[in-house]
């Protein structure tokens, strides 16, 4: 198994508040720009997409309440486990210490070519993540669509 963690963000908001955010997967497709919304299709506990031809899907595993979110494959090529983690931030616990590991049964050559782009890809979600707490959108994100 291939093991990649994402750095840790420490997001303006408490663990609950951004816990509530990621406890139901259709959030995500609400905020994807309109151009990538075909490709997704979310409910409560699964989200689809089609990326680069390939269709990939996750859905919820387990939900402890306010600490993790756990997400495994659900139609992927290859197996992986995700967990989101909601901790209470040491300097503040008005603050939430964000990150993401992902566990993937990747063969050497997927894992040479994956891991690197799999680590930056988290580390982008976690930086958007505290950038957003913070009041900085991350580039792409239409505000009018959250004030209709």
């Amino acid at each position: 198994m291939t093991n990649i963690e994402s750095k840790h963000g420490i997001v303006s908001r408490q663990p609950y508040e951004l816990y509530m955010s990621f406890t139901d997967l259709s959030n995500f497709a609400k905020i994807l720009p309109e151009d990538k919304k075909d490709m997704v299709t979310a409910d409560y506990d699964t989200l689809t997409a089609t990326v680069q031809g390939f269709n990939i899907g996750v859905k919820v595993h387990q939900r402890v309440p306010y600490s993790r979110i756990e997400l495994v494959d659900f139609g992927a090529p290859f197996a992986f486990h995700i967990v989101l983690h909601f901790e209470p931030a040491a300097e503040d616990a008005f603050k939430t210490d964000f990150w993401i590991t992902v566990e993937a049964d990747l063969n050497l050559m997927m894992k040479m070519m994956l891991s690197g782009k799999v680590k930056e890809a988290l580390d982008k979600v976690v930086d958007g993540l505290v950038d957003a707490s913070n009041g900085k959108m991350p580039a792409g994100v239409d505000l009018s669509q959250f004030t209709k």
